[in-house]
């Protein structure tokens, strides 16, 4: 077997890849493309691997979408595969192909405790469940467990679980964005183009015409005092929370609840003033059960290469 394996991190905006050792796990020669530069994924690794220069014949691709089959086709891109096609394109004797909050997941027993920011509970409890959820183009979600000296990863669509509002404030804000949507899921609030939904329902609830923002535009409005963008960006902590403690509470998660995701750590100072603790820890006459559980933010840079690293390592053979 060759030294290193190919990893690769795939959203619905950009693909990341990467080297990753066999023997220690360690991420190297990380580069990032967009997808709209490529006309698949398959050509994204060829280019990359030509650069390397490396021999490579095993590979973990972790990737934004459901994984229930050979065929594999992205919910926010328009690339589409087969797994079993990709691998012998590729010349490799193994392509492990898992949705993007697996190896996110994956990445959590290989941090260090400076990869991580906690946003309070206590310590995480040894052999206990955790959840990993993160808002990006689009709302991960996967829980994990430790059993029989292994790491599983219990990977699901959680993201697209009906948005469940607890105020008056986010009854609204679902009436309004029923009407543009029908169906609301949780994703269409705590993500990207969520937080534009956010604005947006606010704006028109009021009974004025919202801008057409990015949600870039949304955040740097919002700490520059922009009323109906602040409003927003409020929300989005609040309903992070109140998703987070659902996530919790479902599994019981004193292991731990991390967020990861590319959207809160352009407003990280803003988050940790906000009513996202709270939120979480609002559950009625269950307040008491969440309490002591910790939240942290992941703050190493790229976690999912360095989970899509760690799954394949360990179906390998090697122990986390």
């Amino acid at each position: 077997m060759s030294k290193y394996a190919l990893v690769g991190d795939v959203g619905g905006t950009n693909c990341r890849l990467a080297l990753c050792a066999l023997e220690n796990g360690e991420i190297s020669q990380a580069q990032t493309f967009s997808g709209l530069d490529y006309d698949s994924l398959e050509a994204a690794i060829r280019y990359y691997l030509d650069q390397q220069h490396q021999q490579v014949d095993a590979a973990c691709i972790a990737i934004a979408c459901p994984i229930t089959g050979d065929w594999v086709a992205m919910t926010n891109h328009t690339w589409a595969f087969s797994i079993e096609e990709m691998k012998k394109s590729l010349g490799l004797s193994n392509l492990e192909v898992i949705n993007d909050f697996t190896a996110v997941s994956m990445a959590v027993p290989m941090l260090e405790e400076r990869d991580l920011l906690q946003f309070g509970g206590k310590k995480p409890q040894d052999g206990k469940p955790a959840v990993i959820y993160g808002a990006g183009t689009g709302l991960g979600v996967a829980h994990l467990i430790h059993a029989d000296k292994r790491w599983l990863s219990l990977p699901g669509e959680g993201g697209h679980v009906d948005f469940a509002p607890n105020s008056e404030e986010e009854d609204i804000i679902l009436e309004q964005l029923r009407i543009e949507m029908g169906h609301v899921s949780a994703e269409r609030i705590l993500s990207g183009p969520g937080l534009v939904n956010l604005y947006r329902a606010i704006v028109k609830s009021d009974r004025r015409e919202p801008e057409k923002l990015e949600p870039k535009d949304v955040t740097k409005l919002a700490l520059e005092d922009n009323l109906d963008c602040r409003r927003a960006l409020s929300l989005f902590c609040v309903i992070m929370g109140r998703f987070g403690g659902n996530l919790a509470l479902t599994m019981g998660t004193f292991g731990g609840v991390y967020i990861a995701g590319g959207i809160v750590p352009r407003f990280l100072e803003f988050f940790k003033a906000s009513g996202f603790r709270a939120a979480f820890e609002d559950k009625g006459r269950f307040k008491d059960y969440l309490m002591d559980i910790p939240v942290y933010m992941i703050t190493h840079d790229q976690p999912g290469l360095l989970g899509a690293g760690a799954y394949l390592r360990q179906s390998i053979g090697y122990t986390l």
